[in-house]
């Protein structure tokens, strides 16, 4: 005998897969070059609050080989950022408003307080792990496009 039972199962399952599938993805930065080729994606958490910004990723012990922190600020400016209290060495990709990269500093070391920065302004800043700009060979004028950002996260 078959009822509404066997025929929801039909339903509500590729519906949970594809609830899942959206969730799993979240707020995302891609890595492009000048060409449009897609060098890396980073799974982010954004920090677009002074609280956020000022936590960024302190105190992590670990932090995924393909995540990050994108900071987001109001309108470009020279940035300065530090280590303290930050325990995992990172990279610190910059970018302008237009969201090219305009610097990285490379392996930041960990509870630094030496102020840290790139030559002119940005509006972005992207966290990852020490030494991924290496690998993954991202240089100043690649460009970062951001996929599942809310546009609040970016004003």
């Amino acid at each position: 005998m078959r009822g509404p039972i066997p025929t929801l199962r039909f339903l509500i399952i590729p519906l949970l897969a594809l609830v899942c599938c959206s969730c799993e993805k979240g707020p995302r930065v891609q890595i492009l070059d000048a060409h449009g080729n897609r060098k890396a994606v980073v799974r982010v958490e954004i920090a677009d609050t002074p609280a956020a910004r000022e936590m960024g990723l302190m105190y992590r012990q670990h932090l995924p080989e393909d995540s990050g922190m994108l900071f987001v600020f109001k309108r470009p400016q020279r940035l300065v950022f530090w280590m303290k209290n930050t325990e995992i060495p990172l990279d610190m990709i910059f970018a302008g408003p237009d969201e090219t990269i305009t610097g990285i500093v490379a392996n930041a070391e960990p509870f630094s307080e030496r102020q840290l920065s790139v030559s002119g302004q940005a509006q972005f800043v992207l966290e990852v792990n020490g030494g991924y700009a290496r690998r993954h060979r991202i240089v100043p004028g690649d460009r970062l496009e951001f996929l599942g950002v809310t546009p609040s996260a970016k004003d």
